[in-house]
């Protein structure tokens, strides 16, 4: 019987400073490592970043795209899913993951960190949202110091799950 592949989603912002896009680029690189395969927007910043340190470390990345055209998506998306449902998008990106990772992040990433954790995923976060509610903070999303423990702890997590 085949192993059951693992599917890490990463999320985060498109434009992001050079010290996140390395954070990414460190997630992509510790998920392949991992033997996971990367699900992300297959954008820029985070995304592209991710999908970067994923290939060169031999992993397999899939970005479910916004738009229509696979020629959207960034160089180190292996698997472009066209969906034409523009932000809709981020509801397929997250529930095709096991376990997210949010990265720093705009609005965009907090519509999927949303998503993730209203279908029970495990989001861990690395410089990310925190939430709260009525005052009290919301524990749901796990943080993480390093690229390394946010993948160890994702991987744990969806372990925990099967």
């Amino acid at each position: 019987m085949p192993k059951e592949l693992i599917f890490i989603g990463v999320i985060g912002g498109s434009a992001v400073p050079k010290s996140v896009y390395r954070l990414a680029e460190e997630v992509g690189r510790e998920i392949a490592i991992s033997g996971a395969v990367l699900i992300c927007g297959g954008m820029q910043g985070v995304m592209e970043a991710a999908c970067k340190g994923a290939n060169e470390a031999g992993g397999l990345t899939i970005g479910i795209l916004p738009g229509d055209n696979r020629k959207q998506a960034n160089r180190y998306v292996q698997i472009p899913i066209v969906t034409g449902v523009g932000y809709a998008r981020n509801v397929a990106v997250a529930r095709s993951s096991q376990a997210v990772i949010a990265i720093d992040g705009s609005y965009g990433t907090l519509t999927e960190i949303g998503y993730a954790l209203q279908a029970g995923m495990p989001v861990i976060g690395l410089g990310t949202w925190s939430l709260s509610i009525k005052g009290k903070a919301e524990k749901n999303i796990i943080p993480a110091k390093t690229a390394k423990e946010a993948v160890a702890r994702a991987m744990k997590l969806i372990e925990n799950t099967r």
